[in-house]
């Protein structure tokens, strides 16, 4: 597996506020991505959004989510 590091500075705005995000690795950035993706589609919305990413990715490739592992 490779390892990835980000540099990044993001500003991001919105009528009720903004923040401020500097990410350091992928798992960072998903988070932050995740989070204002969620605050504008709403948490459905959102979700299915990020299904259909996921439907791009063979199956064997798909890690096992805490929930299945149980």
């Amino acid at each position: 597996m490779t390892t990835v590091s980000i540099d990044a500075d993001i500003k991001a705005k919105w009528p009720q506020g903004h923040s401020s995000y500097s990410p350091g690795s992928p798992e960072e950035l998903a988070i932050i991505s995740i989070d204002l993706l969620v605050k504008e589609l709403g948490a459905d919305a959102a979700h299915t959004f990020i299904a259909q990413i996921f439907e791009k990715y063979p199956s064997e490739h798909k890690a096992t989510s805490a929930l299945e592992r149980e």
